[in-house]
């Protein structure tokens, strides 16, 4: 295990949290939870708990930040037809 890559890693991932917590648009920060929890799984990888690293690259990564940005789309689509009646 190379210490300076699992530094990089941490740093990613609370980087990618506090990005996520500070942004003002929430599309940029479903972006930002979803580049966190890659930067998570590969941290899982390298500590040796492939089980875990591929479960949060799938669910975490993956189902989470879709349904985020799902979501996101549908409540904007939504807001912009009222705002045009």
């Amino acid at each position: 295990m190379n210490p300076l890559f699992a530094l990089v890693l941490i740093v990613a991932v609370l980087a990618g949290g506090a990005a996520a917590v500070m942004a003002k648009n929430v599309l940029r920060a479903a972006v930002a939870v979803g580049a966190s929890s890659v930067a998570l799984s590969a941290l899982f990888f390298l500590l040796g708990a492939p089980y875990a690293g591929a479960f949060e690259l799938s669910v975490g990564a993956g189902l989470i930040s879709v349904l985020f940005i799902i979501a996101i789309s549908l409540t904007e689509s939504i807001r912009g037809g009222n705002d045009a009646s």
